[in-house]
């Protein structure tokens, strides 16, 4: 189950900064898998606390470094407030906390965006990737991007069937589940031949960049946020991520109109070819084709927090499949 909330130690964390007032309130906004956060409001303002579960100092000190050198290249973020010392990174308890500024605005999906919110959106990520760039010493640790096995994807489907099947009382969701894991088990036998080879070139990526993580004040971003997955990956495979959660509809078709407005905006940024967003959209469907992470999350860690998502995730991959030149052709034409 997911883990509950613990009540950060404020008034010892407020001690370490030099002007941020007396406590108000402090209530939990945001739970994930990598941090907690809060929003905390003072007699001098309101903040996010950000609670960082993984506890790893440097990878932390690595991304406020990063934010801070951004947002003086104008990438909209929100760096943390440093203490009187100048650490972002408070440790109290031997937990790590971080204070951030807290941005009004709101997430945009992208039935939201038009045709110029879809080209904005795509130039921003664009923007990032060349600011990181700049801003990132080195291109980080090398490491191959190795593609899905087919016979490990075998072996959880046939785990994830025993635990739907087993599931007692059942709903419409096991149903969907164990006809979805039986449709892509015969998907992954028919395109098997077509597994891409690992990738091991990459550049500085945001790592999670998704309606979630980006807030909007009117029509302009206002801040990119949560960067605990920065990090080194290929870069046009964030772009394609990213342009899948975006414009994904209901039924688990593209939007693609939008996606090739965000694409050719993303080019144009970043001066990626289309033969480097075809290879992109064709690993990403592959591991769109073998990824069950949903599932894993219901019936293997007992959390359903993802479940809603799962009707449009799952109808994706088949849709994508069906459908895989006419997306290639809206993120490389």
């Amino acid at each position: 189950m997911p883990r509950s909330y613990a009540t950060p130690p404020v008034r010892d964390l407020l001690r370490r900064y030099a002007s941020l007032g007396e406590p108000l309130t402090c209530e939990p906004v945001a739970q994930g898998l990598l941090n907690r956060g809060y929003r905390l409001a003072t007699t001098r303002g309101e903040f996010f606390l950000k609670h960082h579960l993984d506890g790893d100092h440097e990878a932390i000190a690595r991304q406020h470094g990063a934010t801070r050198r951004l947002q003086a290249l104008g990438v909209p973020v929100a760096p943390p407030v440093p203490d009187r010392a100048g650490d972002t990174v408070t440790v109290l308890g031997g937990r790590c906390y971080a204070l951030h500024p807290w941005v009004h605005g709101r997430h945009r999906d992208g039935a939201q965006l038009g045709a110029v919110g879809s080209r904005r959106l795509g130039a921003l990520l664009g923007l990032v990737h060349i600011c990181l760039e700049q801003v990132m010493e080195g291109r980080g640790p090398a490491a191959d991007h190795l593609s899905a096995d087919p016979a490990d994807t075998f072996a959880l489907i046939d785990d994830l069937l025993a635990r739907a099947r087993r599931r007692r009382p059942r709903d419409s969701f096991d149903e969907l589940a164990e006809h979805r894991l039986r449709e892509r088990r015969l998907l992954i036998e028919r395109y098997a031949h077509r597994r891409p080879p690992p990738q091991t070139t990459g550049g500085w990526v945001h790592g999670d960049f998704h309606p979630l993580n980006l807030l909007y004040r009117g029509k302009e971003p206002a801040a990119i946020v949560d960067w605990d997955r920065l990090g080194v990956q290929p870069r046009a495979e964030e772009a394609v991520r990213a342009a899948v959660i975006f414009f994904v509809r209901p039924a688990g078709e593209l939007d693609l109109d939008k996606v090739r407005a965000y694409a050719r905006a993303y080019r144009g940024a970043t001066g990626a070819d289309p033969a480097e967003l075809a290879a992109a959209v064709h690993r990403v469907w592959w591991e769109r084709l073998n990824d069950f992470w949903i599932l894993r999350w219901r019936y293997q860690l007992h959390d359903r927090r993802a479940d809603p998502q799962f009707p449009a995730a799952s109808a994706l991959a088949v849709w994508w499949t069906r459908e895989y030149e006419a997306v290639c052709e809206a993120f490389a034409g």
